[in-house]
C-alpha cells in the first residue's frame, strides 16, 4: 500500500470533482502533514476528512529542519507545501502536488510525485469509481476557473472515459 502525501490543492481538485472520497477507497493511503492540516484543512472540512480516513503526520526535528532548508532554497512554495516534501522525502511517500514550483522542487530532491490526473487515473486502475463519475469528475474539475491541468492531458482521459 502507497502512501500518498498531499498539498493542498489536490485536494481541493478531489473534492471539486466529488472524487475525494473515492481515494480513501483506493489502495493508497492519504496523508498531510500536521502543519498543513492545522493551517489550511481543519477550519474547513477537517474533521471530515479525518473521519473518512485521511492520516496526518508528524515530522521529527530533522524533518522540520529539511522543510525549513526547502522555504529558504525558494520561497515560490509556502511554508505548509514544504512541510509536505519534506515528509514525503523523508518517509519514502509519493508527493501529490498541483503546484509547478513544488513538483520542481520534488524532481530535485529525487521523490516520486505526481499531479492530480495520476490520481484519477489511480482509481480508474483500480476500477474504484465507474467511469462515467471519473469522466463527470473531471469535467467538474476542469469546468472551475482557477484549473491549470493540461487541456491536451485532459482531452485524452475524457476521451478515453467516455468509451
Amino acid at each position: 500500500m502507497s502512501v500518498l502525501v498531499s498539498d493542498t490543492s489536490v485536494l481541493i481538485d478531489l473534492e471539486r470533482g466529488d472524487l475525494l472520497e473515492a481515494v480513501f477507497r483506493s489502495s493508497a493511503e492519504l496523508a498531510v502533514p500536521d502543519l498543513l492540516f492545522e493551517r489550511e484543512l481543519r477550519p474547513y472540512n477537517g474533521p471530515d476528512l479525518l473521519r473518512t480516513g485521511l492520516r496526518v503526520l508528524e515530522l521529527n526535528s530533522a524533518g522540520v529542519q529539511l522543510a525549513l532548508e526547502y522555504r529558504r532554497r525558494t520561497h515560490l512554495i509556502s511554508l505548509p507545501d514544504s512541510f509536505t516534501l519534506a515528509l514525503a522525502k523523508t518517509q519514502g511517500y509519493i508527493l501529490l502536488t498541483g503546484d509547478a514550483a513544488l513538483a520542481t522542487l520534488a524532481r530535485e530532491e529525487g521523490v516520486e510525485c505526481h499531479g492530480v490526473l495520476w490520481v484519477l487515473d489511480l482509481l480508474e486502475r483500480e476500477r474504484v469509481v465507474p467511469l462515467k463519475e471519473l469522466c463527470s469528475g473531471l469535467t467538474q474539475i476542469c469546468g472551475h476557473p482557477r484549473c491549470r491541468l493540461p487541456k491536451k492531458a485532459v482531452a485524452e482521459r475524457l476521451r478515453r472515459l467516455g468509451q
